[in-house]
């Protein structure tokens, strides 16, 4: 529920923020339409001044134009007048007098002048009247434009509202159905409150139980338990430390892989060592043709003995990555072969040390040969400068190894934030070994180049030449793959063990480490001798089933217990019925044989009677009921003659035992009847307590079935009422924000929506205004046409 109310939240949030910018822009829409409105007023008003003053500047011009017609018309009238009087001088052969001509010229001129006036005036009328109706039909534009845009504006401002009312509607619909929520979750809170004081009532006294055996339990320690062994280091650190077998994993891949690259590294020393002793041997005197220096042969000397200082590198990782097995703890303390590797490791660097001075003496005497040029004398001091730094580097490698090796001799050597920081240093010096290999490899690459092109180089320079370039790469790869391995497993190295004394207090002694190990493969074994086969177990999907059943199905528990019951009624009735039945078998079986009996001595006493007693005796009848009964026999037959009584004994078994009888013939009624009376009574008793016992027993699982599935409804109704109280606080919060977020909301929509009304209101006023003006102009300009046309 509180998920979808907080989808139905985002969702909410989201169509606010659209429908917010959707009224920024049209907040800025209805600001640049005002903006443009109050621009074509002032237009207009400026239009209206034009207007008003051409229209001025016509009713002046007509009235001018009147004027200059009725002048026309006088000057026209007197024209005919002059003309008349020139025609009656011409006929009396008079000529024309000199004023009339003058007279005559000035008329001329001066209407020459009015016409090209008048002309004038009407070509400025022309253009102001073809302005004019450009600027009504650019108005009448702008108009429809406007009109448009307010129109779309509108229906944008009708969408909004109607999306505005829907989106309330809504909020309003989600309000009362998050009342109801909010009302189930107060009911499930009450009974949350009730259940959690029950289940505080339970703990209080479950507390109390606690600490009363907390008590006991320390008095037992403090009273049983002599001493313990955490607190004192020198007994702590002989109890076994906890085993961390996926660490012993990861240090034995490591170490193998640290094998690997070290191999590689020793094959390229060997290479290396030996190449340079061929090379000595060869330049810059060849030993096969004259004697080389003393100092040469001495090197030749010490560069033989690389592999008695080279090869144990090799031997000690081996020894070391063989130290290190699942069974045993790895740590600087306990890894005593490291101590071995790096003495292996520091007679190395002193072999290094121990040549270093001769191979700078060497190179001085390469470049002392009469051919050596001076790039050769710079290569050559280049590579002086790389063996010394190679030296320094191996010497730095030792001083770090040995002081890993360090904690495994001595206590308290070196603590574990300085081992991380040592772990640093020696990834850093293994770069610089890398870097320093990788200059000196490129360095003789160039010398051996420079010595290709000398006139006295033989065949067996070159070889030994690119031997050594390829010595060199290979040292340098292999460099490079063992500073990439430590950096990568920097992490592996600098990271705790996890092992460490019981109580997390001190370091593991490295002299005590042998004994600790011993006794880990000493409990190791006894457990290994106390272990037995777990028995079989529920499988889980049929433990989650049942569990299930057992939680959530209390009908089909309740009809399952009324089953058993019904049951065990059922099966106590018919163990009654079964031994009511048994007992009436016997009592037959008995009553049988004794008529079987009887029978037998009445023919006997018949036989007797008729005097054949011995034969009738020998040759009694056996009937198959006698032979069936367990409690009689042939060999009893015979000896019940013999002895000449007439005694019978019968054998009933039953479930309280084995009984025997043995009766007379003449106390056969009373003591059966007794017998009888007695068992039934027996076993009457027996029945009932079996019964009893059979409903105490089931009562009692029932019982039990009962505490266990109430007390895991217990843990899971604190579960679900942990849960549900989580789950109340949020949607009361929730309810509360969306309240805010509702008022807020629908009191900025009520304010926007009265904002865009009164705009709309102002809006469609200026637009009746203008529409008015618009009217008043066109009807303006058509009365002016008219004037015009009539003109």
């Amino acid at each position: 529920m509180a998920a979808d109310l907080q989808s139905k939240y985002t969702k909410l949030a989201q169509e606010y923020s659209k429908l917010r910018a959707q009224n920024q822009v049209l907040k800025k829409a209805v600001v640049d339409e005002q903006a443009t409105s109050t621009s074509v007023k002032d237009e207009l008003k400026q239009r209206e001044q034009s207007l008003r003053k051409v229209e001025q500047e016509m009713d002046s011009l007509s009235f001018r134009n009147q004027q200059l017609a009725k002048r026309v018309e006088l000057l026209q009238e007197e024209l005919l007048v002059s003309e008349a009087k020139g025609k009656k001088n011409k006929s009396k052969g008079d000529s024309p007098s000199q004023p009339n001509l003058q007279t005559q010229i000035v008329f001329d001129e001066d209407l020459q002048k009015k016409i090209q006036e008048n002309e004038r005036l009407h070509i400025q009328f022309y253009e102001a009247d073809e302005q004019h109706r450009r600027q009504e039909a650019q108005l009448k534009a702008r108009l429809e434009q406007l009109e448009k845009e307010s129109e779309q504006h509108q229906a944008v401002v009708e969408g909004l509202t109607s999306k505005y009312m829907e989106t309330i509607e809504k909020l309003q619909s989600d309000k009362a159905r998050l009342e109801v929520n909010a009302q189930t979750l107060e009911r499930e809170a009450k009974d949350c409150r009730i259940r959690t004081e029950e289940c505080q009532q339970q703990l209080r006294k479950y507390q109390m139980e606690l600490n009363r055996q907390l008590k006991q339990s320390s008095s037992v320690i403090q009273e049983k338990v002599p001493f313990n062994d955490t607190k004192l280091s020198d007994y702590n650190s002989l109890n076994v430390p906890p085993h961390n077998r996926r660490h012993q994993l990861k240090a034995r891949d490591v170490a193998g892989q640290a094998l690997g690259f070290v191999q590689n590294l020793v094959a390229a020393l060997l290479n290396l060592h030996s190449y340079t002793d061929q090379r000595v041997h060869i330049y810059p005197l060849d030993s096969s043709i004259e004697t080389i220096s003393p100092l040469n042969q001495k090197f030749s000397h010490y560069l033989n003995e690389n592999a008695a200082y080279v090869r144990p590198l090799e031997d000690g990782l081996l020894q070391l990555h063989q130290s290190i097995t699942e069974d045993t703890v790895t740590m600087l303390e306990t890894v005593n072969k490291l101590q071995d590797f790096s003495k292996y490791f520091t007679a190395y660097t002193h072999f290094l040390q121990k040549i270093l001075p001769y191979q700078l003496k060497s190179l001085e005497e390469e470049c002392e040969a009469p051919l050596c040029s001076t790039s050769l004398t710079s290569k050559n001091q280049e590579l002086q400068s790389d063996m010394k730094r190679v030296t320094a580097v191996f010497e730095k490698l030792q001083t770090y190894i040995s002081l890993l090796a360090l904690p495994s001799v001595q206590e308290d050597a070196m603590p574990q934030s300085s081992s991380s920081a040592v772990f640093t240093q020696l990834a850093a010096s293994l770069h610089s070994l890398h870097d320093t290999i990788k200059e000196m490899s490129k360095h003789y690459s160039q010398k051996a180049t420079l010595e290709q092109e000398l006139p006295t180089v033989t065949q067996k320079l070159r070889t030994t030449n690119e031997c050594l370039l390829s010595s060199l790469g290979s040292l340098t790869n292999s460099t490079q793959k063992i500073a990439t391995f430590f950096s990568n497993n920097l992490d592996f190295f600098t990271s705790s063990t996890g092992y460490g004394p019981r109580g997390g207090s001190g370091t593991l002694n490295p002299l005590q480490a042998e004994s600790m190990l011993g006794n880990k493969k000493q409990a190791s074994a006894y457990m290994q001798a106390v272990r037995k086969a777990r028995p079989q177990s529920v499988p889980y999907t049929e433990a989650l089933t049942n569990r299930h059943v057992l939680t959530s199905s209390t009908e089909s528990r309740e009809g399952l217990t009324q089953q058993v019951l019904q049951s065990q009624e059922k099966i106590a009735r018919l163990e009654q019925e079964k031994e009511h039945w048994l007992l009436e078998a016997q009592l037959g079986r008995v009553r049988l044989e004794k008529e079987t009996q009887r029978i037998t001595d009445l023919e006997a006493q018949l036989s007797a009677a008729m005097g054949g007693a011995a034969p009738s005796t020998t040759q009694a009848p056996v009937t198959p009921a006698a032979h069936d009964s367990p409690g009689s026999s042939g060999f009893q037959d015979q000896e019940f003659e013999e002895r000449g009584s007439s005694k019978e004994t019968t054998q009933s078994s039953s479930l309280i035992g084995l009984l025997t009888t043995t009766t007379l013939s003449e106390d056969v009624s009373e003591e059966e009847s007794r017998e009888h009376l007695i068992k039934s009574h027996y076993m009457s008793r027996v029945a009932e307590l079996t019964s009893q016992l059979q409903m105490a027993d089931s009562k009692a699982v029932h019982f039990h079935a009962e505490c266990r599935a109430l007390a895991k409804r217990l843990t899971i109704a604190e579960k679900s009422r942990e849960a549900m109280t989580e789950d109340l606080k949020v949607a009361n919060q929730n309810i509360s924000r969306l309240q805010d977020e509702l008022a807020t909301t629908k009191r900025s929509y009520e304010d926007q929506l009265s904002m865009m009304s009164d705009h709309l209101c102002s809006m469609n006023e200026t637009l009746s205004k203008q529409r008015e003006e618009i009217d008043t102009l066109k009807l303006g300009s058509k009365g002016n046409s008219k004037k015009n046309k009539g003109r």
